[in-house]
């Protein structure tokens, strides 16, 4: 659905050149034009409009003086720097254009017709007056010479398989008649006809055909020979087949021209000779000849070079130029020249540029050169509301087809309105206004500019507007019906009228104001025209041209929103054009930085946006290159296409991006467009192969995409559908929220995830515009707990986001309470499936109360009931709910009638379950309530009604709370002072026991009474004093009592408790001598001195007190001095096993081997290997240590650490002894405190200040080693990868190196972290320094 656009028109007629000219070649290195006349060759830049050089062919006789020779082909050879010139005299001419030296290279006696080279000028081929052919080799030495007319059909010649007689056949709708039909005649070749022969190559130069007239039956015949010169196929006899010939570059078709009996078509042929399609000139039969077919180099337009024929009415011939392109198996005229009947605009020749695919070159009798650039351009309206009906129009010769894709996707070439011109149509506008209905402007070709309004009524029955695939008065919405409001003629000066096609890029910036562009009035300039339509009755236009660029002018673009024209030159400068202005001017557009746009490489669409408040432009070139202001967004995008709210492209890798333009900033826009990397989210959608946007549905979700065969795909994006629904959702619009979300598959929980306060304060406008049971119900399933805008639908632009409630509740159990109580305050009877739904849907469910719900239906008046019956009901909440849960459920009400109803509506089995329910109502009410329960394994429930059944179910009740653990819950059901309430109580304590929870099993015991077993539990726990609080309960005798507290006492020394110990033979057992001597055992000196007075016992001061204090002064400076060569040998160790590290390590990066076995390098005393050998020899020896306990694994990885020398591991063992050395030491200073104090009180100075120097000089020497011992190097590395954007190779390498070979292989970081020391203990005493 695409036109060609006219991007600008190059003209050229240079003077004082003498002669007609013949035909051209176009000199691409340079840009010139090689011209051939009757007396030679000029080439002509078309830049400076001058002959750069003339060559004559004259003087040395190749043609005649007189002006009446002939050239019948000139090809342009670069890498010779030499044109080919074939005569009709039969001289081939290769004309040196550096040195205009001539040089004939052979000559033909019978003279010479056509001349055509190769594509790839490997090879040349001549046509001769006898009708024969020479193909000869770019150096002109001939291969081959073979006759025009060959009797044989070729290689390719069908073959007959005799699968019966012509007669017997099937002749499809021809009927049987068709095989008594005799062939019909070939009538001889037009009169008009110059009996020449046609030369057409295919694209790739490994065929040619060549197009002759039969000296036989005098009808012209086309014949397909190969490079070899091979004939391959002659076509069928076809009546009427013109001259034109040319071969379709991709190598699919031949195209011709047919003079049928009612029309004028151009025909296809195959290559095996057979006809392939046609399609129709609009031109009456026998008013027109096609003088040449040409197709461009990429095989998407064929140009048809027409002329009128000259008769008695005729006498001035016109000259036309057709532009056909085909989509969806149509042709399209998409482009026409009318030339007129002057003498002087007679065409001589065309082609296409062979580099340049969409560039027309056309040369003039009277010299005139024109140079067209198209490209492809999809006109579309740019309208943002409601009202527009995102139309397209597309160019079909005089017709204009408008499809509204608002209403529905038409595929080409079937439309929604077919507008009908009295002329060919060459460009079309549409008014860049937002607020447009679908108006239109069409300029044809006789400079009329028709306005079309939309206005949604008006005379259906107007031959100029005709109804298409969709008729406008059947639709839901009325589609704006275009109608004819006026045509304007523009006026034109005599050469202006030379050119065709004088006005280009015409754009409806307002109203009653066009503007435009044409060549200016020196080359490579560009004037822009301000096009005035006037009020009057005489439909005029006011043309004025205030501004002229001095470069050419290739694209214009007006914003929409706030009417910025912006000018697109040849070299890709963007130029802001101030059109408002009083005196109208052309600016260089900025940036943000203050510097010109340039774009890299011209564009052939460019759009403007405003993004972050910035105006920006945005450009794509026919190579896929896009194109934000001047920097290169990303290299593959096909089309593109702006929203108001998001930029939309397709890209070769046949996917479709959606990026948000609002609320983001340009650099984040080229960033998220150039990141290789896309993420899989809402904004990228696949789509088939090849396809390009051709518009966008304001206001709407629909993106209609063609693909390369011609149809239609329309998509509906994920992120225009959701910013859709954001819309309607901020706008408390929820049907229409709801039909979009269930159609295109939205999770609908987005209702309340996207405003949850907006969502709970309008429940009911929700109910009530959704108003349908099954729609809420499909919500209402649909509910979870996640909040999908954070998972499945987060906002693509950062924004505040929405108020979140401060409730304690779940989501869904939220919405359901709401929807609910909106629904019984709306219309409960109505809603009453949506009720049941809400009650399942909680978590839990609801059952209970929704099979309530069912049972109070059942008792209702049917008046009452409304539209829902019980039956409906039950088998809806069958349909939400397992029915085997419902049934137990059921069962739970106790109410048999409702269990019947639900167990008829299941599949069980009546004989399964009947049994069960009448042996449940033979029973009591509190046991069969207790039986249902059990039954449902509800046993809370089950022992509350078993309760009340008496005390001869009290032992079952018992049972049940052992084999269920229900203890808390039975004692609730029992006062204390209650003999059931002491047996649980019992079992309950011995439960305790058995989870090894012996002090609450005391506490229990305890508070029923069971003193016995509570102090047999306190002693099993420990709790000495809560044994002896028993004890006293159970009324022990002072020496039962005694020899209790002796037992516990010696408990307590076992584990070091010499406190409690004493205390308990003292106070207890009355025995302070064993009292005081576990007190010194256990170094209490303080408490012992206390109890030694107390009793007034000072003989055991000196029997027993001072022999202990000298006794652990001995063991602790025994202890330092033990620790402090240990201390010191480590150290020494430590320190030797690093320098070997190091030397291993460097030998091994000298050697840059890092997968050598490194164990050879070590010496047996080294200790540093790689942490991945280190790991991998305990990988097997401790596999089944992983099964063990997190206690045993830090056991198994202790023995990992080994002092043995030469362990692998054996720095980080050191490491750790050293620092068990250290804490070992540090922990005495509470207890070497302690012993000073008393062996000075004792008069033991010296001692006292031996034992303080000693543990000083400890501390000293442990203090100054922990900074080498734990160097800052020794830090652990971060777990975090040393990749990332800022890494170099260099620095992943090194960074590998140093933690392969100075990271051990271990599992604790606290290893290489210095011990801390107590300071804040003040163990020495002053007096002793």
């Amino acid at each position: 659905m695409r036109n060609l656009k006219l991007l600008r028109t190059r003209e050229c007629q240079p003077g004082q050149v003498f002669g007609t000219p013949q035909g051209f070649s176009l000199r691409v290195d340079r840009g010139t034009l090689l011209i051939s006349s009757e007396y030679g060759i000029v080439e002509v830049d078309s830049l400076t409009q001058e002959v750069t050089n003339e060559i004559s062919l004259t003087a040395e006789g190749f043609l005649p003086e007189d002006g009446s020779g002939r050239i019948v082909g000139i090809e342009d050879l670069p890498d010779q720097e030499a044109v080919c010139v074939a005569t009709a005299t039969g001289d081939v001419i290769l004309c040196h254009l550096n040195t205009n030296q001539l040089e004939c290279v052979g000559s033909v006696d019978s003279g010479l017709t056509v001349m055509s080279w190769s594509p790839d000028q490997e090879l040349v081929l001549l046509a001769t007056g006898q009708q024969t052919l020479i193909l000869m080799t770019r150096e002109f030495e001939p291969i081959m010479e073979n006759q025009i007319h060959q009797d044989d059909f070729g290689e390719g010649k069908f073959i007959t398989v005799g699968w019966g007689k012509k007669e017997t056949q099937f002749h499809g709708s021809a009927g049987k008649q068709a095989a008594h039909v005799k062939p019909m005649e070939v009538s001889p070749a037009l009169l008009w006809d110059d009996h020449r022969p046609r030369i057409s190559w295919r694209g790739d130069g490994q065929y040619f055909a060549v197009s002759a007239v039969c000296p036989e039956t005098g009808a012209r015949k086309i014949r397909v020979w190969s490079r070899e010169f091979v004939l391959q196929s002659t076509s069928e006899p076809v009546p009427g087949l013109e001259q034109a010939l040319t071969w379709k570059p991709s190598g699919s078709l031949i195209a011709s021209s047919q003079d049928k009996a009612n029309k004028h078509d151009v025909v296809f042929f195959e290559k095996n000779g057979l006809l392939h399609g046609d399609f129709t000139l609009p031109f009456p039969k026998g008013q027109v000849k096609v003088n040449e077919l040409l197709w461009n180099s990429d095989s998407m337009v064929l140009a048809v070079w027409l002329e009128d024929l000259k008769n008695e009415s005729n006498s001035q011939p016109k000259t036309y130029v057709q532009l056909w392109t085909t989509g969806n198996y149509h042709w399209y005229l998409k482009q026409s020249l009318h030339f007129g009947s002057s003498e002087d605009n007679r065409i001589v020749s065309l082609a296409w540029d062979p580099e340049i695919p969409y560039r027309l070159h056309i040369l003039c009798r009277q010299w005139l050169y024109l140079c067209y650039d198209w490209q492809w351009s999809t006109d579309r309206s740019t309208g943002e509301g409601v009202n527009d009906s995102a139309a397209v129009a597309v160019i079909d010769g005089d017709k204009v087809l408008l499809t509204a894709f608002r209403h529905a996707a038409i595929p080409p070439p079937l439309c929604t309105y077919q507008l009908q011109l009295p002329s060919a149509v060459n460009q079309i506008a549409f008014p860049v206004e937002p607020s447009t209905r679908g108006d239109l402007a069409v300029l044809d070709v006789s400079n009329s500019l028709s306005i079309y309004r939309s206005t949604g009524c008006g005379n259906k029955d107007s031959p100029a507007v005709k109804n298409g695939a969709l008729d406008g008065s059947r639709v839901k919405d009325p589609i704006g019906i275009p109608q004819l409001e006026k045509t304007y003629r523009i006026g034109l000066h005599s050469k202006e009228g030379r050119n065709p096609l004088w006005l280009r890029l015409v754009t409806w910036v307002q109203d009653d104001l066009f503007l435009a562009a044409s060549q200016g009035p020196l080359p490579a300039h560009t004037s822009i025209h301000h096009l005035k339509l006037s009020s009057a009755e005489e439909a005029r236009i006011d043309i004025s041209s205030p501004v002229t660029v001095a470069a050419d002018v290739i694209s214009l673009s007006c914003n929409p929103k706030t009417k910025v024209v912006a000018l697109q030159l040849s070299d890709g400068r963007v130029m802001k054009y101030l059109w408002e202005a009083e005196t109208p001017t052309v600016v260089p557009w900025l940036n943000s930085n203050g510097s010109a746009v340039r774009f890299p490489s011209p564009c052939m669409q460019i759009v403007q946006a405003v993004i972050g408040g910035q105006e920006t432009i945005f450009g794509l070139t026919d190579r896929c290159r896009f194109f934000i202001n001047d920097a290169e967004a990303a290299s593959n995008v096909t089309s593109f296409i702006i929203h108001h709210e998001f930029l939309l492209v397709t890209t070769h890798s046949h996917t479709c991006r959606c990026l948000p333009l609002k609320n983001t900033s340009l650099k984040a826009l080229q960033v998220a467009l150039g990141n290789a990397s896309i993420p899989d989210n809402e904004t990228l959608r696949k789509i088939e192969r090849g396809s390009r946007i051709v518009t966008i549905v304001p206001q709407d979700t629909k993106l209609i995409l063609q693909v390369p065969r011609g149809n239609l795909e329309t998509i509906h994006h994920r992120a225009l559908v959701l910013a859709q629904v954001r819309k309607w959702l901020d706008r408390i619009q929820f049907k229409e929220a709801f039909e979009c979300m269930r159609k295109l598959r939205i999770n609908l929980n987005l209702f309340y995830d996207h405003n949850p306060k907006v969502f709970l304060d309008n429940v009911e406008t929700f109910i009530k515009q959704v108003d349908s049971v099954n729609y809420i119900n499909l919500f209402l399933t649909e509910l979870k707990e996640e909040d999908f805008t954070k998972t499945m639908y987060p906002p693509l632009e950062l924004s505040s986001a929405p108020e979140q409630l401060s409730s304690d509740g779940k989501k869904v159990d939220l919405i359901c309470d709401a929807m609910r109580t909106a629904m019984e305050k709306i219309n409960a009877p109505k809603y009453c499936l949506s009720i049941l739904t809400s009650h399942v849907k909680k978590s839990p469910p609801e059952l209970e109360i929704a099979l309530q719900k069912i049972r109070e239906l059942r008792v209702q008046s049917p008046a009452n009931v409304g539209s829902t019956s019980v039956e409906e009901a039950l088998k809806y909440l069958l349909y939400l709910v397992d029915v085997g849960e419902l049934y137990d459920h059921s069962l739970g009400t106790y109410d048999f009638d409702l269990v019947l109803m639900v167990a008829e509506k299941s599949q069980k089995d009546p004989k399964e379950y009947l049994p069960f329910l009448n042996q449940l109502k033979k029973m009591e009410s509190n046991y069969q309530r207790y039986s249902i329960d059990k039954y449902l394994k509800r046993y809370p429930k089950a022992l509350g009604h078993l309760s009340k059944c008496g005390a001869e179910h009290f032992p079952e009740l018992l049972n049940l709370v052992k084999d269920q653990s229900l203890y808390k819950e039975a004692l609730k059901l029992y006062p204390p002072d209650t003999q059931e309430y002491k047996n649980i109580s019992d079992a309950y304590g011995e439960y305790l026991i058995q989870k090894h929870l012996a002090e609450e099993a005391g506490l229990i015991f305890f508070r029923c009474g069971a003193f016995q077993k509570a102090l047999d539990a306190f002693l099993m726990s420990g709790n000495w004093k809560q044994a002896l609080c028993s004890a006293a309960e159970l009324h022990y005798t002072e020496d039962k009592l005694a020899s209790l507290a002796r037992t516990i006492a010696g408990k307590c020394t076992e584990k070091r408790k010499f406190r409690d110990a004493a205390v308990l033979l003292e106070e207890y057992a009355k025995d302070y001598e064993e009292a005081i001597l576990v007190l010194l055992e256990g170094t209490a000196w303080e408490e012992a001195l206390r109890l030694i007075y107390k009793y007034n016992r000072t003989d055991i001061v000196e029997t027993n007190v001072k022999p202990s204090l000298l006794e652990g002064q001995r063991n602790h400076l025994a202890f330092l001095e033990t620790q402090k060569t240990a201390f010191s040998r480590h150290q020494k160790r430590l320190s030797v096993v690093r320098k070997l590290k190091e030397q291993a390590q460097n030998e091994l990066q000298d050697l840059e081997a890092p997968h050598c076995p490194e164990s050879d390098l070590f010496s047996d005393a080294s200790s540093m290997v790689t942490a991945s050998e280190a790991s991998s020899k305990y990988s097997h020896s401790n596999s089944r240590i992983s099964l063990r306990s997190s206690k045993n694994r830090r056991k198994a990885e202790r023995k990992k650490h080994s002092l043995k020398e030469g362990s692998p591991l054996e720095d980080v063992a050191l490491l750790e002894a050293l620092g068990e050395v250290v804490r070992s030491v540090d922990s005495l200073k509470g207890e070497v405190h302690s012993l000073l104090r008393h062996l000075v009180l004792f008069g033991y100075d010296g001692h006292a200040q031996e034992l303080q120097q000693a543990f000083q000089e400890t501390l000293h020497l442990m203090e100054h080693s922990l900074p080498e011992i734990w160097s800052p190097e020794l830090q652990p590395f971060p777990a975090n990868p040393v990749l990332g954007p800022s890494s170099t190779a260099n620095s992943i390498t090194a960074a590998y190196h140093q933690q392969k070979w100075m990271t051990p292989a271990v599992q604790d970081p606290e290893l290489f972290i210095p011990p801390k020391l107590n300071r804040s203990i003040q163990w020495k005493l002053n007096l002793l320094q």
